[in-house]
């Protein structure tokens, strides 16, 4: 019974001494979007880069082109000017590998190095 109480003590001071949790990265990714002027809905934009990931982590979107053609009629029209600023997908597509899926970071890459030559 000691041990019991003992670990549960234990258990009570490592959660009281954790340091804060980290912020939410719905939050965090919103807010790297702001920076770029991208505003909309917190949550569409969310699932979005959410699906972003999903799409490259399964193949759909076999490099960062195939991204940014998805995420353009995808990004809330008339809140993201993505129409009149192509770059902003590009920039969508940055945050959400950040954010959502940085394994990813190779395709981003890839596609910053082609446009490089």
């Amino acid at each position: 019974m000691k041990s019991t109480t003992l670990a549960a003590a234990i258990m009570g001071l490592a959660v009281a001494l954790a340091g804060p949790a980290h912020a939410d990265r719905d939050i965090d990714f919103a807010n790297e979007l702001h920076t770029y002027g991208i505003y909309g809905p917190r949550d569409y934009n969310a699932w979005l880069g959410k699906i972003v990931c999903e799409r490259l982590d399964k193949g759909v979107d076999g490099d960062a082109a195939k991204s940014v053609r998805f995420i353009t009629p995808n990004l809330q029209k008339g809140t993201n000017q993505v129409q009149t600023d192509p770059a902003k997908a590009w920039k969508f597509l940055g945050a959400s590998i950040n954010t959502y899926c940085p394994d990813k970071r190779g395709v981003y890459e890839q596609a910053a190095a082609q446009q490089g030559r």
